[in-house]
C-alpha cells in the first residue's frame, strides 16, 4: 500500500509498523473494541504480509506468543479486545514477565470519550498489568502509533527482555491522519542505557579468582539462553574444566551427556548438582538470579564459595547473594571478552591437576546418586516414558506444563538451545499446549512435543481446536496419574497424607475420545513393553496426536529439597521410588 500524501487510520499505522518490525504472525482473539484493528488486519492478510492465528481463549494466544518468542528469539505479538479479553491475558503477561520473554500484547479499549465512565467492557488494563510488564502504553493519539510500536520492540528486547502492553482505544484505530512511519533503527530512548562491555580489571579479577579455585562451578540460567551464549559457555567450561549446572530456564545450554554437565540444580535437581553447589569454592553465575527454587535455604547456598555474578539486569546482581565480582552485561559479550583476554595475554596457568580431585568427587557422586528410571514389568513409570522419548525425539522442540511431569522432563530430556519452553518463574499450568502451538507456527517442519499432566492439560484443552483448525502436527504426551501430581506429593510429604482436592480422575475426560472429537488422533500407552513401539508411532505420526500415558499413580519426583532446607539435604536420593505402604494403600483405595 502507498502511504505518500495520503491519510491513513490508526489501525493502518499499527499494522504497517508491526510488519516493518518483522512481525510475521499474530496470535489473538477478536472482540468489539479491537474490531477496527481486525478489520485492517483483514487487508494485510489478504496481501499475504502477515498471518493471524485464531485461538479459543486469550490466555492460549498469550502463551502461544510466548512460546513463539522463546523458540525464535523474536518478539511475539498477541491481540485481544477490551474488558474480559484483556484480563484473560494477565496470566500470560505475568508468565512472560517472570521468565523475561519479549512479547508485545496489544489490547483494544473503549473509545476515548468513554474511558473512565464504566462503559461496556471497559477495564483499566494499563493499571491492572503495571506490576507485570516491562513497560506499557495507552495510545491517545494515532500520530504516536508508529513511534510507540518502534519503542515497544526496542524496549522488549533491550537489556533483560520482557513483555510490553499497548492499549488502543477504539476510536484511535479509526481516526485518520497523515502518517510518517518510524523505522526500527530510528528509535532512540534516553532511559534505555547502553549495554557496556566489561572493564578489563573485572575480567582480570574473574581469572584471578579462578586461578585460586580448586572446586569451581558454573551456574547457568536463562539469561545465557537469551544471550545466545551456548557455544561460549561450552568453550569457557572446556577451557578451564569447570562443571556446569543449569536452572530450569538454562536447560539446553550444554549437552547433558557431556562429561562436564551436571544437569539441573535446585529443588528437583540432580543429587550431584546439588552436592557440587554445596561444596564448590567458586560459583560463577551466568544469567541466573539465585531464585528460591534453586538456592533452597539461601544462607547455606554455596556458603563456602566466592561468587562471580554476570547478568544483564543490574537489579538482580546482589539482590539475593552479594558477589565478590559483579559484572552487569550481556553474558555472550562478557564471555567473549574473557576468552579474548585469555588468548591475548597467553594465560595458561590453569592445570588439570588443580581440579583433579574435584572432578573425581563429582564422578563418584554421579555413580552413587544417579537419576533412576524405575523399570517394573507391571507398571508404567513416567521417568522411563520421558527418558525413552528423549532418545527417540532427540532434536525436537519441547514444551511442558507445570508439576511432576515438568520436573521429570527437566531431569530426563536432553535438549538443544531454545528447544525447551517451560513456565519456570510463575509455574503456569496450562502453558504447554498453547506454547507448543506457537513453536509449531514458528517451525512448521520441526517436531514439537508438549509434555503435560492430566491436570495441567485440562487448563487449556480448548486449544485442541486451534491445533485442528490449522492442522498443526503438534504432539501432546499426557503423563496421566489421575492426580495433581506435585500437589499430591506435597500433601503426602508435608501435610500428613491429607489429600485435599488433588484427585482428578472423577470428572476428567477420556483423552483419546476428546482428541477424536476434534479430529485429532488419540491413543493410549498402558504397558511397559509397548513404550518404544508406541512412542515411535506417536513421534513420527504425520499430524497432530495425543498420547495418554497411564503411569503409576503414586510415583514421586525425586530428588527433592524440602522448603527451608539446604540443597545438600535432599529427600529420596537413596530410595527414590519407595513410598510407604500406608500411602500406597490410601491411593489405591481411591
Amino acid at each position: 500500500m502507498s502511504i505518500k500524501n495520503e491519510k491513513v487510520t490508526g489501525a493502518f499505522a499499527l499494522m504497517d509498523s508491526l510488519i516493518r518490525h518483522g512481525t510475521n504472525y499474530i496470535f489473538g482473539y477478536p472482540g468489539g473494541a479491537i474490531l477496527p484493528i481486525y478489520d485492517e488486519l483483514y487487508h494485510w492478510e489478504q496481501q499475504g504480509k502477515v498471518k493471524h492465528i485464531l485461538f479459543r481463549h486469550e490466555q492460549g494466544a498469550a502463551h502461544a506468543a510466548d512460546g513463539y518468542s522463546r523458540s525464535t528469539g523474536k518478539v511475539g505479538v498477541c491481540f485481544a479486545t477490551s474488558g474480559p479479553g484483556a484480563t484473560n491475558l494477565v496470566t500470560g503477561i505475568a508468565t512472560a514477565q517472570m521468565d523475561s520473554v519479549p512479547v508485545l500484547f496489544i489490547t483494544g479499549q473503549v473509545a476515548r470519550p468513554f474511558i473512565g465512565t464504566d462503559a461496556f467492557q471497559e477495564v483499566d488494563i494499563f493499571g491492572i498489568t503495571l506490576p507485570i510488564v516491562k513497560h506499557s502504553y495507552v495510545v491517545r493519539d494515532p500520530k504516536e502509533m508508529s513511534q510507540i510500536i518502534a519503542e515497544s520492540f526496542y524496549i522488549a528486547q533491550h537489556g533483560r527482555p520482557g513483555p510490553i502492553l499497548i492499549d488502543i482505544p477504539k476510536d484511535v484505530g479509526l481516526e485518520q491522519f497523515f502518517y510518517k512511519p518510524v523505522e526500527p533503527k530510528q528509535v532512540s530512548i534516553p532511559g534505555c542505557r547502553p549495554i557496556l562491555s566489561p572493564k578489563v580489571k573485572s575480567v582480570a579479577r574473574i581469572l584471578s579468582i579462578l586461578q585460586q579455585s580448586n572446586q569451581p562451578l558454573l551456574y547457568v540460567g536463562g539469561g545465557s539462553i537469551t544471550s545466545g551464549a551456548h557455544d561460549l559457555v561450552k568453550r569457557f567450561a572446556a577451557k578451564f574444566r569447570i562443571p556446569v549446572t543449569t536452572t530450569l530456564m538454562g536447560k539446553g545450554i550444554i549437552d547433558e551427556n557431556h562429561e562436564l554437565s551436571l544437569g539441573m540444580l535446585g529443588m528437583h535437581g540432580t543429587a550431584y548438582a546439588n552436592f557440587a553447589v554445596s561444596e564448590c569454592d567458586l560459583l560463577i553465575a551466568l544469567g541466573a538470579r539465585f531464585d528460591d527454587r534453586v538456592t533452597g535455604k539461601l544462607d547455606e547456598f554455596a556458603c563456602n564459595a566466592q561468587v562471580v555474578h554476570i547478568d544483564i539486569d543490574a537489579a538482580e546482581v546482589g539482590k539475593n547473594r552479594i558477589p565478590q565480582v559483579a559484572i552487569v552485561g550481556d553474558v555472550k559479550d562478557v564471555l567473549t571478552e574473557v576468552l579474548n583476554y585469555v588468548k591475548s595475554n597467553n594465560i595458561d596457568y590453569y592445570t588439570l591437576d588443580q581440579t583433579r580431585s574435584w572432578h573425581e568427587r563429582i564422578i563418584a557422586w554421579k555413580n552413587q546418586y544417579p537419576l533412576l528410571v524405575p523399570k517394573n514389568v507391571n507398571n508404567l513409570s513416567p521417568q522411563e516414558v520421558i527418558s525413552c522419548l528423549s532418545k527417540i525425539a532427540s532434536n525436537a522442540y519441547f514444551t511442558t506444563d507445570v508439576g511432576q511431569h515438568q520436573m521429570w522432563a527437566a531431569q530426563f530430556l536432553n535438549v538443544l538451545p531454545r528447544h525447551w519452553m517451560s513456565s519456570a518463574g510463575l509455574g503456569t499450568m496450562g502453558y504447554g499446549l498453547p506454547a507448543a502451538i506457537g513453536v509449531q507456527i514458528a517451525y512448521p517442519n520441526e517436531q514439537v512435543i508438549c509434555i503435560s499432566g492430566d491436570a495441567s492439560f485440562q487448563m487449556n484443552l480448548q486449544e485442541l481446536a486451534t491445533v485442528a483448525l490449522y492442522n498443526l502436527p503438534v504432539k501432546i504426551l499426557i503423563i496421566n496419574n489421575k492426580w495433581q501430581g506435585m500437589v499430591r506429593q506435597w500433601q503426602q510429604a508435608f501435610y500428613g497424607e491429607r489429600y485435599s482436592h488433588s484427585y482428578m480422575s472423577k470428572g476428567s475426560p477420556n483423552f483419546v475420545q476428546l482428541a477424536q472429537s476434534f479430529g485429532i488422533l488419540g491413543f493410549e500407552l498402558q504397558f511397559r513393553n509397548d513404550i518404544a513401539k508406541i512412542l515411535e508411532s506417536f513421534v513420527y505420526y504425520d499430524g497432530p496426536c495425543i498420547l495418554d500415558c497411564h503411569v503409576v499413580e503414586d510415583e514421586n519426583c525425586y530428588p527433592m529439597v524440602a522448603p527451608g532446607k539446604s540443597n545438600s539435604q535432599m529427600i529420596g536420593i537413596m530410595k527414590q521410588f519407595k513410598n510407604t505402604s500406608k500411602s500406597r494403600n490410601k491411593l489405591s483405595d481411591r
